[in-house]
């Protein structure tokens, strides 16, 4: 996995390993649990979580298109991410300065995949498996084996961006 100090808002990089999704309703499910002293599903620590929901997948395949939702729709879940012991997350898109804070605060990094590159990015994904709340179907938690997927480095644990550029 990658160092994440010594990455920098507007590195171009590639990643291997595992990584979760997790959207909007598997964050609020993740929260509620967290909230109520519950033990986690899934054990997040060191990981990073991709804000995607893949579409079905095609018979013999590995995943459907997994493009990078909006990410500024999980901003309200910020707080929460130190918990979880992540070393990033990744999605698409400026998320709110809070968001750019707590990344300096917390040593979190956040990374941006090509929005519309949905077909591309399912071609670096080696494995998936959904492994928790499958009754939210697309937007289940899902673990990804990943082999150089490409990401760009938007915030930084340094407190910079690339939306300054």
């Amino acid at each position: 996995m990658i160092d994440i100090t010594k990455l920098h808002a507007g590195d171009v990089i590639t990643l291997d390993g595992t990584i979760y999704t997790a959207r909007d309703q598997a964050h609020a499910r993740l929260k509620k649990i967290i909230d109520n002293g519950e033990p986690l599903p899934v054990d997040f620590t060191d990981s990073f979580i991709y804000y995607a929901g893949p579409t079905p997948t095609m018979p013999n395949g590995r995943i459907g298109s997994i493009g990078p939702t909006t990410s500024s729709r999980m901003d309200k879940f910020i707080e929460y991410m130190p918990t979880l012991k992540i070393k990033g997350m990744i999605g698409k898109g400026p998320r709110d300065e809070h968001v750019r804070e707590c990344c300096k605060k917390y040593g979190i990094v956040y990374l941006v995949a090509t929005g519309g590159a949905g077909a591309l990015l399912a071609k670096r994904v080696k494995s998936a498996k959904e492994i928790a709340f499958n009754d939210l179907g697309c937007e289940s938690i899902k673990q990804l084996e990943v082999e150089n997927f490409p990401l760009i480095v938007a915030y930084d644990i340094y407190g910079n961006s690339v939306f300054d550029k």
